[in-house]
C-alpha cells in the first residue's frame, strides 16, 4: 500500500515511515523539509498522488489555542481536499487521550483537529494516544532550574512513541476499514504510571538534575485532571510496552 505520513519528520511521524518501510509499503513523506505545506497545500496534490491511505501525525510547536485550531483546521481541510482529488480511500488521524478534561489552549484545538478531520469526505478515524515515553525528558527539561527538576503532579500510562506508530500501521493497512462518528479507538502504555517516578528513573540515568521535585501549581486549572487520571485510558484501550523502565534501559536520553 502507498501511504502518506503527515509530519513525517515528528518525533511519531519518523517511526511511522520506519515502520511501514520495515513491513514493505511505499511511503510518502509530507512535511515542510520535504517541500509540502499542510497549512497552504502546497505541494500537496502532487504528494498525494497514488496514495491509498494517510497517516496524519503532524503537529505545532505552538501552544496558543488560536493558531495551534486554525493550523489544525488548515491542515485536515487540505488533506481532505487533496486527497478526495486523488483517491484516497482511508486517514487516521493521532490525538489525546482525556482531551475533555483539560481546559488548556492544545487540548482545546486537538478537540478541533479531532471534529475537522472527521468531518471530511474521506472517511476517518481517530487514534487517541496517552504520553509518549519522549514526552518525560521534554517536560523534565522545561522545568529544570539548576540542579532541581520540576514536573507536574501527573498520573498517566506512558506508551513508546515506536508501539503507537506499530499501532497505526496495522490500522491503517487493515482489509476492512470503518469511519466512526467520534475517536473510535485508544492507545496506552501496560500500566499507569506517575510522572514523577518516570523522571526520577530519567534523571538518575541521565545524571542530572541531581533532584526531581513535584512542582505542580494547584492554581493550574488542568491541576486536578493531570493528577487524578484524566489521562489515563477507558478500559477498551490497546495497551502496548515496553513500560517506561524497561525503555529507559535502551533509549538515548
Amino acid at each position: 500500500m502507498l501511504i502518506a505520513v503527515a509530519g513525517a519528520t515528528g518525533r511519531l511521524g519518523e517511526h511511522l515511515v520506519e515502520v511501514l518501510e520495515e513491513r514493505g509499503h511505499g511511503v510518502v513523506p509530507i512535511s515542510r523539509t520535504h517541500g509540502i505545506d499542510l497549512t497552504t497545500a502546497v505541494g500537496l496534490e502532487r504528494a498525494l498522488t497514488g496514495v491509498e491511505a494517510i497517516l496524519d501525525a503532524a503537529t505545532t510547536p505552538n501552544p496558543d489555542e488560536a493558531e495551534a485550531t486554525a493550523f489544525f483546521r488548515a491542515a485536515s481541510r487540505n488533506l481532505h481536499e487533496a486527497g478526495r482529488a486523488a483517491g484516497v480511500r482511508r486517514m487516521l488521524v493521532v490525538s489525546i487521550v482525556g482531551l475533555e478534561a483539560f481546559a488548556n489552549g492544545y487540548s482545546r484545538a486537538k478537540l478541533a483537529h479531532e471534529d475537522a478531520a472527521l468531518a471530511g469526505p474521506i472517511p476517518t478515524r481517530i487514534l487517541r494516544a496517552t504520553q509518549f515515553h519522549e514526552f518525560v525528558g521534554q517536560l523534565l527539561d522545561w522545568g529544570t532550574q539548576g540542579e532541581v527538576g520540576h514536573v507536574p503532579d501527573m498520573l498517566t500510562q506512558l506508551v513508546a512513541a515506536r508501539s503507537v506508530a506499530e499501532a497505526m500501521a496495522s490500522l491503517v493497512t487493515a482489509p476492512t476499514w470503518s469511519a466512526q462518528d467520534g475517536p473510535a479507538l485508544e492507545i496506552a502504555g501496560p500500566r499507569p504510571e506517575k510522572l514523577f517516578d518516570a523522571a526520577t528513573l530519567l534523571a538518575a540515568k541521565r545524571g542530572r538534575p541531581a533532584k526531581v521535585e513535584i512542582g505542580s501549581n494547584p492554581a493550574d486549572p488542568d491541576f486536578e485532571a493531570n493528577a487524578s487520571g484524566a489521562l489515563l485510558p477507558g478500559p477498551g484501550a490497546i495497551l502496548a510496552g515496553p513500560t517506561f523502565a524497561s525503555w529507559l534501559e535502551t533509549a538515548e536520553v
